[in-house]
């Protein structure tokens, strides 16, 4: 069993795995940035070493500094979280070659997976059902439009090293798609050091689902059901829940055999989640697989009763799943809402700056992740979520009920939150039927009066 290990992240993730593994018996420790000097995490650590000053590339992404902690502190293990290193290779292979157990997938299986064309390319030879697309990245404008025109209009032009929206760009015609095409390429350069892109038909109102898999070193693989992320803001999840309001018990179970079909194909160790789009048929493609823990795992956790984070603990510890297939129920439905430091007066500008008061909701069926508090000083370095809000019940319309009551109850004052936009999609009607796509947000602010959420 693992004893000690290094946290390589920051807020509401850290803490998280700090308390998973307090509960386990593991000795933790939590490197951090400057700024992050009084965050939770930080304080119910066992140990904490700063790695560096406040800015990400020279803190929690230097991996050297990270791993330089991680020998001095004599730790088994590296969590990563997700975000920062979490999808680094590089980063895994140099925990492999230092001999410390890296609590993720092999650095293989990231890279294959971290390259959203080869990882379409896996998914055909598992037989996962792909949306029309390039065979391979496109390299030259002449090629890039035979392919679209090819593919057929509107398309899509996704960086194969893409994430959180960067890369992306849509042309719904020759005319446009050279623009695109170029902006897509030089975006993706700057962000992620490599402007190779493929193309992709493009969905105009889908939805997106994502199934949760576990897997072990002895080659068995669970899933445990969706969660449908389709209200987003810019590539952005905003809200989460499962199950889906939407899919039907055949398509879950036939997305969950696809799932776990794909994950064995490549012999998947540690949490990890393959992403889909659906059509209003309820046709659905492979997208992406995200090789970690994802921001919104709590909601799986509520639904189905298993702690996530525990599992990633034991299957690096070499141990086999707690869980068979047969064995995960689907108990209840939740349902989450991010809850980020930012205007939505000021198109959703970020809002660092000090918390006056806190307070967080509570009762029957609520669960908040965050690592801030009264007097807690949010940094203008990092991504602006500061908090989770879930909430669960027998039915969705008793979750969204205890979400409304959630969000209504909580109080942070000296700083501007999403908090009434959040509330203000929770008692949508087309939210509560059930019906909303990925455009659903861009849609809302359309058809909403600002004033009703800001």
């Amino acid at each position: 069993m693992i004893k000690k290990v290094l946290i390589a992240n920051r807020g509401e993730i850290a803490l998280r795995i700090v308390r998973a593994c307090n509960e386990l018996g593991i000795k933790t420790l939590c490197v951090y940035s400057e700024a992050d000097e009084q965050s939770l995490h930080v304080q119910l650590a066992d140990e904490a070493i700063c790695i560096g000053p406040p800015p990400s590339n020279l803190s929690y992404l230097k991996a050297d500094r990270i791993i330089a902690a991680a020998e001095i502190a004599n730790v088994d293990a590296i969590h990563p979280g997700y975000g920062f290193l979490a999808e680094n290779a590089d980063f895994a292979e140099q925990c492999e070659n230092c001999k410390i157990k890296f609590i993720g997938p092999s650095s293989a299986a990231i890279v294959d997976f971290g390259d959203k064309s080869r990882a379409r390319e896996m998914a055909v030879k598992a037989k996962v059902p792909v949306i029309p697309g390039s065979k391979g990245t496109v390299d030259n404008e002449k090629d890039a439009l035979s392919e679209a025109e090819r593919i057929g209009f509107p398309v899509i032009i996704k960086a194969v090293a893409g994430g959180g929206g960067k890369g992306m760009r849509i042309a719904h015609s020759a005319v446009s798609f050279m623009k695109e095409y170029n902006s897509a390429r030089n975006e993706a350069e700057k962000a992620f050091g490599n402007g190779a892109v493929y193309i992709e038909k493009y969905l105009e109102a889908p939805r997106h689902i994502e199934i949760q898999i576990l897997g072990d070193r002895f080659g068995n693989v669970i899933h445990l059901g969706e969660r449908d992320c389709s209200v987003q803001r810019r590539h952005q999840k905003v809200i989460e829940e499962a199950p889906s309001p939407f899919i039907s018990a055949d398509t879950r179970k036939k997305m969950g055999r696809d799932a776990v079909k794909l994950a064995k194909s490549v012999k998947y160790e540690g949490a990890g989640t393959i992403e889909f789009l659906m059509d209003e048929k309820q046709n659905y493609y492979f997208i992406e697989m995200n090789t970690r823990i994802q921001v919104e795992h709590g909601v799986t956790e509520e639904v189905t009763g298993v702690d996530l984070v525990k599992e990633q603990l034991l299957i690096a510890s070499g141990q086999k799943l707690s869980y068979e297939q047969k064995e995960i129920q689907f108990l209840r439905h939740a349902i989450e809402c991010r809850v980020c430091a930012e205007d939505p007066s000021r198109n959703f500008a970020p809002c660092p700056g000090e918390i006056g008061l806190y307070y967080s909701p509570g009762g029957h069926g609520v669960r908040i992740d965050s690592h801030v508090y009264s007097g807690y000083i949010i940094p203008p370095y990092y991504d602006s979520m500061i908090a989770k809000v879930m909430t669960f019940g027998k039915t969705r319309e008793l979750a969204l009920d205890r979400m409304d009551r959630a969000l209504g109850e909580y109080l942070i004052r000296g700083i501007k939150t999403n908090i009434p936009f959040n509330r203000a999609i929770i008692r949508d009607p087309i939210f509560r039927s059930g019906k909303a796509t990925t455009k659903f947000i861009e849609e809302f602010i359309e058809r909403v009066p600002k004033d009703i959420y800001t």
